[in-house]
């Protein structure tokens, strides 16, 4: 709880750092293209960005029956929005995972099988972020949209790098089972020469068989190919989705702009490969710089500062308000006969 105010008061300072130097130079023109935007289309906007959890959500529905047949779907949306709170406060949103993982547990899903379920659901969304990547550079290179500068060159081909590490560390975690023993045997005798653990065997006995857990659920997404697709295919549409979502506020603020579809997802998806590797909560600073960058080829400046300020706040703030007040409706299953059944 200590972490998660530290966290959100350190969001808060960076997002009025982040306001300051947008606003700074412009700021009668800026808030005055807020204050004329068509809201039709910012509502639009905030529509698409629903849909987009709609869509993980369902993903990660899928998945999940096939753990617990009964579970229902609103379960699943209520807690992707709740992720989206821990994902916005977290440096590289690490905190969303390690949440998923405990509110499945506590909607009666075995701990290795909530853990192997979030690991695969996390590749699907990797896999679907590189190919887009790769799309949005081929269609570029191909239509010459805008010229890309060294230095942006090199976050971009950073985050390729770093996105690919970690899709092919989580395959040597779902399915490497050596690799996983080795790893974890080692921190456990690490932490038996600190003292922290007192009875080694057993702490040794107790991971072998949660990691024996963990690999029988694996083996589901190694005979069930077509699930595998099909949730990769619903992360693709939730991303296209969610790089769409700035041409809809570009129109709010001016419908004479000439800037495509194509145009944007190839820039949003630049954005995001350069924000994700940003070790601040919501790849504050990396976002926004790459937003501004990407952008100013199709957009001017007073308008391009004004998108920026709703896209950030549709896309991030938005989910963290609505999933910082969802985590206080959760609740688990209360029902201890149907927990038994899948323990």
């Amino acid at each position: 709880m200590k972490n998660t105010k530290r966290n959100t008061f350190i969001v808060f300072l960076i997002t009025i750092v982040v306001l300051f130097f947008v606003l700074k130079d412009d700021y009668e023109n800026i808030i005055n293209n807020l204050i004329l935007a068509n809201k039709w289309y910012i509502l639009f906007g905030l529509f698409l960005i629903v849909l987009y959890w709609f869509l993980k959500a369902l993903c990660l529905h899928i998945i999940v029956r096939e753990y617990k047949p009964k579970i229902k779907f609103r379960k699943m949306f209520h807690q992707i929005i709740i992720t989206q709170f821990f994902n916005g406060i977290t440096p590289f949103s690490t905190g969303g995972q390690p949440m998923q993982v405990y509110m499945l547990k506590k909607s009666g899903i075995k701990v290795a099988s909530a853990t192997n379920i979030i690991v695969q659901d996390f590749i699907m969304y990797q896999l679907s972020l590189i190919v887009i990547g790769v799309f949005a550079l081929f269609i570029n290179w191909k239509y010459h949209f805008f010229s890309i500068p060294s230095a942006l060159m090199s976050l971009l081909v950073l985050g390729f790098v770093i996105n690919i590490l970690v899709g092919v560390g989580l395959l040597f975690i779902s399915f490497s089972k050596k690799f996983n023993d080795f790893i974890g045997k080692l921190i456990i005798r690490i932490a038996t020469k600190a003292k922290l653990v007192k009875n080694k065997e057993k702490v040794i006995i107790k991971w072998e068989e949660k990691l024996s857990e963990f690999h029988e659920s694996a083996k589901l997404f190694k005979n069930r190919k077509l699930l595998f697709l099909k949730c990769f295919f619903f992360h693709l549409a939730a991303l296209f989705i969610f790089y769409v979502i700035p041409f809809f506020i570009f129109l709010s603020l001016d419908s004479t702009l000439d800037i495509s579809i194509p145009e944007v997802i190839t820039s949003s998806a630049f954005v995001v490969l350069i924000g994700n590797f940003v070790p601040i909560p919501g790849g504050s600073g990396g976002v926004e710089y790459g937003f501004l960058r990407f952008f100013s080829s199709f957009v001017s400046s007073s308008v391009l500062l004004s998108a920026l300020i709703v896209w950030r706040f549709i896309t991030y703030y938005l989910g963290m308000i609505v999933g910082g007040i969802s985590l206080g409706f959760f609740k688990g299953d209360e029902k201890k006969r149907e927990n038994r059944d899948f323990y």
